[in-house]
């Protein structure tokens, strides 16, 4: 029986800027050939839009709130994975697989995440991770054993320049620049189209060529040591692009991702539209090496390209950054509609650093505008607790219809789905009358009734008589498919 062999290639901070995914300013060629080969998901959703927790939703199959990794890992912020979490690493090191990481890990500890290869860097120097992914492939082959690899590239995440992404840097002959004028890009509309914005999606460009380059070079040396047939590639990235209005926000921009899949055996140029998340992602791979902790349930096949009806709708699940970023929400989105409860709403919606220092963010704060792409600049730090959009009317996400009474009934049935979701999956920010449901649940056979309210009222602060928490649905009964 053939090795079922699983290369995994993760980006970092890269949103559908690609040829495969209509964007004609930008060389990625092959990227777009690994998409023709193979199968583009074009609803791929990431549940939160932050690196360190990302990474741990695609190496975990569990959302941020279940596994512990609320933030970032690296630094001051030091989140981690809880200890009891089983892992991809682990998962597979126990199925037989040699598994090992090249590049970014940004997920701890590292007893969780137990890569037997971990060649931890923070190059660009795309053609020398080539280097290290060869050398593992022969490795292996040597072994005869099959190989779980996961390539974490740096690009297209921002240095710690104000407008830099990496492209002044030396590197390896074999990496060609793809340098870009601002003339050259196409502007994101959840960006204002200003010099500064237009510079910095230049060189962001740059960046994103370099990565895919890198791409083309691991898929050579992967077929050169004759393991493509036996090989489930997966290209994806870990949120958007480093802007405001993007990366760490759960809007689309944030959380619609490239997913790649290239299954051996399958048809080529396959388009599948189905909605996936990224705890699907760990289950798909078990799945594929027949492991046996692998659910009945793992993604649409990825050769299918129509609608499966269990595969309408995806949950996400925010609650860090930076750790001075806590801004806790949660969102459902369907064919049509997206929903975000907004946990901390009085609080204003906070910076990451590097979106703070950028030049974009310079350019809009002092435009005469006050817009934000096409948000009003107040909308975007000032949030309600609620919000709802027709996504199809409004991709965007700016005309909110939470409080619109025709959308009434939509928005009881989406805050009642992510209602039952938090419980499903114990979410400690489920909340009512401002305190974790979850973290008095055990009061309530004692009598506790909670006011059925989202923020406490100073106002009315009573809680006796307006009605006990409706618990009917159990905490952590059986989930669908999350």
């Amino acid at each position: 029986m053939a090795k079922r062999n699983i290369l995994l290639m993760v980006a970092d901070d890269l949103g559908k800027q690609l040829g495969c995914y209509g964007n004609t300013k930008i060389q990625t060629p092959n990227l777009d050939q690994l998409a023709a080969e193979g199968t583009r998901f074009d609803q791929a959703y990431t549940s939160t839009a932050s690196c360190s927790a990302s990474r741990s939703v695609i190496y975990t199959g569990l959302h941020t709130h279940q596994n512990g990794q609320y933030g970032l890992h690296n630094g001051r912020h030091h989140f981690t994975t809880f200890d009891h979490v089983e892992t991809a690493p682990a998962l597979f090191s126990q199925r037989g697989y040699t598994t090992g990481l090249i590049g970014k890990v940004h997920v701890g500890p590292s007893s969780v995440y137990p890569w037997d290869m971990r060649a931890e860097s923070d190059s660009r120097d795309v053609a020398k991770v080539a280097d290290q992914a060869s050398a593992f492939f022969q490795d292996c082959k040597k072994d005869e054993k099959p190989f779980f690899l996961t390539i974490g590239y740096i690009d297209p995440h921002r240095d710690l320049t104000r407008s830099g992404f990496g492209n002044t840097e030396d590197y390896d002959p074999r990496v060609k620049k793809t340098p870009y004028t601002s003339e050259d890009v196409a502007v994101e509309p959840f960006v204002n189209d200003l010099p500064g914005v237009r510079f910095e999606f230049a060189e962001y460009y740059q960046s994103i060529s370099r990565l895919d380059q890198g791409v083309g070079m691991v898929l050579d040396e992967l077929k050169s040591n004759g393991l493509t047939d036996d090989t489930l590639i997966i290209f994806m990235s870990d949120n958007g692009p480093p802007f405001i209005n993007s990366k760490t926000t759960l809007y689309d921009a944030g959380v619609c991702l490239p997913l790649l899949m290239k299954c051996p055996g399958s048809p080529p140029s396959i388009q599948n539209p189905n909605m996936v998340s990224y705890v699907d992602i760990l289950p798909t791979l078990l799945d594929w090496s027949s492991h046996p902790s692998a659910p009945t349930n793992a993604t649409p096949h990825p050769t299918r390209s129509s609608l499966q009806d269990s595969w309408k709708r995806v949950f996400g699940s925010h609650t860090f950054h930076e750790i001075t970023n806590y801004w806790p929400t949660r969102f459902m989105r369907n064919d049509r509609f997206k929903y975000h409860r907004n946990i901390a709403w009085r609080l204003d919606f906070p910076f990451a650093a590097d979106i703070y220092g950028s030049l974009t963010w310079e350019d809009i704060r002092n435009s005469d505008a006050k817009m934000i792409g096409s948000r009003p600049l107040k909308d975007y730090f000032f949030r309600p607790a609620e919000e709802l959009y027709d996504v199809i009317a409004d991709p965007h996400e700016v005309r909110n219809l939470a409080k619109d009474p025709e959308y009434a009934g939509v928005l009881e049935d989406m805050r009642e789905q992510v209602e039952a979701w938090q419980r499903r999956t114990e979410d400690p920010w489920l909340y009512r009358d401002g305190v974790s449901m979850l973290l008095v649940r055990h009061h309530f056979e004692g009598g506790l009734e909670v006011p059925d309210r989202f923020d406490f009222d100073e106002n009315s602060p009573r809680g006796k008589g307006l009605g006990k928490f409706d618990d009917k649905v159990a905490w952590g009964a059986e989930v669908e498919k999350y």
